[in-house]
């Protein structure tokens, strides 16, 4: 059986245009999270798939001891995107469940590679964020487009882009730590989307920018990216099992 002191959440909101795979996902299509489901599931862990347009029947068939499936009602004041850190936010608020350490990771190209709450360097880090990144750096053509709102609206931002231009870049596809770090760092990021996010009218989701912003400028001391967290970013390396996720 899976312990319940240790989680691994995820998303999956349909019906909704995707602007980054510029597309609406089906409905009812459990082929899209089926290898992250099974590969928690292989790693022993307890994963949760919020979502808001999976048949009873769906839902029915595929939970297991590993794998249960919450519905929620999607608000359409934020993109999909940037919606999941609520709906995580307020159901870990609410749960009874003694959980020690969480991930939230990108449901249909993230998979587990192994248990990252049973490796050593997780848990000799407890004060430590863990999240994914990219083989770029903060400074590149597709940020400094995704970030104009939020450059707009927050003081320093502009200052944080220059500070941490040649740092590479972080990935909010994975992210994770003990539950006092994930659950302060996750009340930030809403806080951040809710007071300057809103308004957000470009034809960017503004999450990544967000996610950098706060990782670099709150948490940059205990960060850690990259290896062990996750394989190459777009690297396609699925047979890869020393990292903790593989992320496309």
């Amino acid at each position: 059986m899976p312990t319940h002191t240790h989680l691994i959440m995820a998303c999956h909101l349909t019906g909704i245009y995707d602007v980054n795979r510029n597309t609406t996902l089906a409905d009812d299509s459990y082929e899209l999270v089926q290898a992250w489901a099974e590969s928690v599931a292989l790693t022993n862990l307890r994963g949760i798939i919020f979502h808001n347009n999976f048949s009873v029947e769906t839902c029915k068939r595929y939970s297991n001891a590993h794998i249960s499936f919450k519905k929620v009602y999607y608000n359409p004041e934020f993109n999909p995107n940037v919606f999941r850190y609520f709906v995580y936010r307020d159901y870990l608020a609410q749960c009874t469940d003694p959980i020690q350490g969480v991930f939230v990771t990108d449901v249909s190209d993230v998979t587990l590679a192994q248990n990252p709450f049973e490796d050593a360097f997780f848990k000799e880090n407890q004060n430590t964020l863990f999240c994914g990144d990219e083989p770029k750096t903060l400074h590149n053509e597709w940020m400094i487009a995704h970030a104009e709102h939020l450059r707009g609206q927050i003081q320093d931002y502009q200052a944080y882009e220059e500070r941490f231009a040649k740092e590479p870049l972080l990935n909010c596809g994975i992210f994770g730590g003990s539950f006092p770090v994930f659950f302060e760092f996750l009340k930030q990021l809403c806080e951040i989307h809710d007071r300057y996010n809103r308004t957000n009218k470009t034809a960017y989701t503004g999450d990544m920018g967000a996610f950098n912003y706060l990782a670099r400028t709150n948490f940059n001391e205990n960060l850690r990216h990259g290896f062990p967290v996750n394989t190459v970013f777009k690297a396609y390396e699925n047979d890869r099992m020393d990292c903790w996720f593989r992320h496309k």
